[in-house]
């Protein structure tokens, strides 16, 4: 890998996916189909994108335990203590209603209310992403939504995989659709017969997805619009390069256009990382897909400074940051921007994506300059709470009714004063 010099405009910034005119189009066209034919659209689309109609789209509860009887004791072990991590760490976030009051009878305050529905899109086909459904499903619970869909694309002999469905039985998912694509957004938000719609839509999936995420938002709402996964790891002189290279290329593993990026101010290390990438290249699995990734998005910045280092963290904003540093808790206060941070040379990335607890949804391509990881905020909605008293309009309502005058809302100004009328 080349090594950069870090400069002020250091940037690996992409421009997220939009997709071509066709695609959109091609979206469009599924989300409307689905909109207005329901079941049988599904059921065509899932036909000519997946190359199956299983005989019943909805999961049944015999297909949950038979994958469950063929699941190991230990796999079954690894997912239920994943899973209490998770969720030990989501139900710190849980945020109460509150209430304020003042001496002349105000009371003010918020109603933190969970939706009612959300559905969870889980990527499928070749692959099997039992920490996606752990992710999504775990916050939308301890947020106290009652019902949760899940949907997956189905595979070529129409059913979903095990690992997904022993996964969900352990999370309680009742709802689970053999689905995918498109067609699955345009499902959730519009519903069919058996399906109701949903009110949020979380989960990663292709471009077809993302765009009809990007479409159905304003009918639905949903997480996140993710481009490919990123990586960057601030390192000095004491980081061992094989871990630096080994926690890169597990990022550049995932996509041609994933990012693995390494800022450090030791140009050994540099030199040593660059070295080692290449080395656990030609025995990793996905070499194809993770040389590509480190050929055209990967990275060597030397830094001159720690502060240069920093810098350059903060303006790439990855979504997961590594801090393997002498101290890394004495740099943590200067790091502002980054999805998800781990500290210490043990932190590598994957101990995030499966097990700690934090949820490893997370902002891409530089948003998480104003955005945040996935959480239980995510699936609450908050109103807010105002009761006057008859003493507050008459100390006040002289005020409110100017104010509005202020923006030439007469009714508005008379809707209060009807009280002081009263009076």
């Amino acid at each position: 890998m080349k090594i950069t010099p870090v400069t002020a405009d250091l940037s690996i910034k992409r421009t997220i996916d939009q997709g071509t005119e066709e695609q959109r189009k091609a979206v469009l066209n599924i989300l409307e189909d689905v909109k207005q034919d329901g079941f049988s659209a599904v059921k065509r689309y899932t036909l000519q994108f997946d190359g199956v109609s299983p005989d019943a789209f909805k999961v049944t509860q015999e297909e949950l335990d038979a994958a469950y009887r063929k699941a190991d004791n230990r796999t079954i072990a690894i997912i239920q203590e994943a899973i209490q991590n998770i969720r030990a760490f989501h139900e710190r976030q849980v945020q109460q209603s509150w209430f304020t009051t003042k001496p002349d009878g105000t009371i003010l305050g918020q109603k933190v209310t969970p939706l009612d529905a959300a559905g969870v899109y889980v990527p499928g086909g070749l692959a099997a992403y039992p920490s996606s459904i752990i992710m999504n499903v775990v916050p939308a619970q301890v947020a106290g939504v009652e019902r949760i869909v899940m949907v997956s694309p189905p595979q070529k002999d129409g059913n979903l995989t095990d690992i997904v469905l022993v996964t969900a039985k352990e999370l309680g998912v009742e709802e689970i659709w053999k689905i995918g694509g498109a067609q699955a957004i345009g499902a959730l938000t519009y519903g069919f017969e058996g399906l109701e719609p949903v009110d949020k839509i979380t989960g990663p999936g292709n471009i077809f997805v993302a765009l009809a995420k990007q479409i159905v938002f304003g009918t639905v709402d949903i997480d996140m619009i993710a481009g490919p996964s990123e990586i960057a790891v601030l390192a000095d002189h004491t980081a061992k390069a094989s871990y630096v290279a080994a926690d890169m290329l597990s990022q550049a593993e995932h996509d041609k256009m994933a990012s693995a990026v390494l800022v450090t101010t030791d140009r050994t290390l540099a030199e040593a990382v660059s070295v080692e990438v290449e080395a656990q290249l030609k025995t990793l699995p996905k070499r194809e897909i993770a040389g590509a990734s480190i050929r055209d998005y990967g990275a060597i910045y030397l830094a001159e400074t720690m502060d240069d280092a920093l810098q350059a963290i903060n303006d790439l904003a990855a979504e997961h940051l590594e801090v393997q540093v002498e101290d890394p808790w004495a740099v943590l206060p200067n790091i502002r921007h980054a999805g998800a941070i781990f500290l210490g040379s043990q932190s590598s990335e994957p101990v995030g994506d499966y097990f700690a607890g934090p949820n490893h949804i997370l902002p891409t391509n530089g948003t998480a300059r104003f955005s945040s990881p996935l959480t239980v905020e995510d699936f609450t909605k908050k109103s807010s709470i105002i009761s006057y008293s008859k003493e507050a309009v008459k100390a006040h309502g002289d005020k409110i009714a100017s104010f509005a005058r202020m923006e030439e809302l007469e009714a508005h100004a008379r809707a209060v004063e009807k009280r002081l009328e009263e009076d």
